[in-house]
């Protein structure tokens, strides 16, 4: 049976200082906990009957039946699926994202969760493994952000560090970040290694961390000469630049 207080435990995961303060997050639908269950240590979860019986083993410490409305009662979506799951939020040592062996993506303040979750999603698309986001960077473990990377977040890791600090124990390895006066990605050389800069959605890379910067690019619009729209969401911006470092080839 699902408490009251149970419900009032798993609707407190909204807000980050809860989730920061009991180390945990929460996930739903069908495929999206799926994939996190082999990835994070599920505390809790509650499914119906269906999705239990088409699971197999589920290594949930609490594992509890879905009655009716049950989900419904927890849920943060529109139109809840057939399961709600609670994980326990991961610690990853930042020495993983080293981007002197590959890409590396850093986020400058992103603040719209959507914009965060479609982030780590391409990054699962293009291969990219780790992120490392400013600390005013969007709780990638918030509910709308969960949802958002469709089950990535179980294969791509995020940090939350001072980018400059970061940046400054990698200073032999490139850092790209686009410029309205950076150079065109298509023509500019390009690594497959280093650090790809993404900005604030409004104000675009901050200039503390734009003075860390080396490789500057631009994504123009097409035909050049053309009047158009002023800049590019920055999920749109990030798929573009991570598309065309992996065209270049690994």
């Amino acid at each position: 049976m699902l408490s009251k207080a149970k419900i009032k435990e798993i609707r407190a995961l909204e807000f980050k200082k809860f989730r920061d303060e009991r180390g945990l997050f929460v996930a739903e639908g069908n495929k999206l906990v799926a994939d996190m269950l082999h990835a994070f240590e599920c505390e809790w979860l509650m499914a119906r009957t269906s999705w239990i019986a088409a699971q197999g083993d589920i290594p949930a410490k609490e594992l509890l039946l879905a009655g009716e409305g049950d989900i419904r009662r927890v849920s943060f979506t529109k139109a809840p699926q057939d399961v709600v799951a609670v994980f326990r939020k991961p610690s990853w040592p930042l020495d993983g994202a080293n981007p002197e062996s590959g890409l590396v993506l850093a986020l400058d303040g992103i603040q719209d969760p959507g914009n965060l979750g479609t982030i780590v999603r391409l990054a699962d698309w293009f291969g990219i493994g780790y992120i490392v986001c400013s600390k005013d960077t969007a709780d990638v473990f918030g509910p709308k952000t969960v949802q958002a990377t469709m089950g990535a977040l179980a294969r791509v890791k995020v940090y939350y560090a001072g980018l400059d600090e970061y940046a400054g124990k990698h200073k032999g390895s490139p850092v790209y970040g686009t410029f309205l006066d950076g150079e065109n990605i298509y023509s500019r050389k390009l690594t497959q290694h280093g650090i790809i800069v993404m900005g604030n959605e409004g104000n675009g890379i901050r200039p503390e961390t734009a003075a860390f910067v080396n490789e500057r690019l631009y994504i123009p619009s097409w035909p050049p000469s053309r009047e158009t729209t002023d800049s590019l969401n920055v999920a749109m911006a990030a798929a573009i630049v991570c598309a065309e470092f992996r065209r270049r080839g690994v």
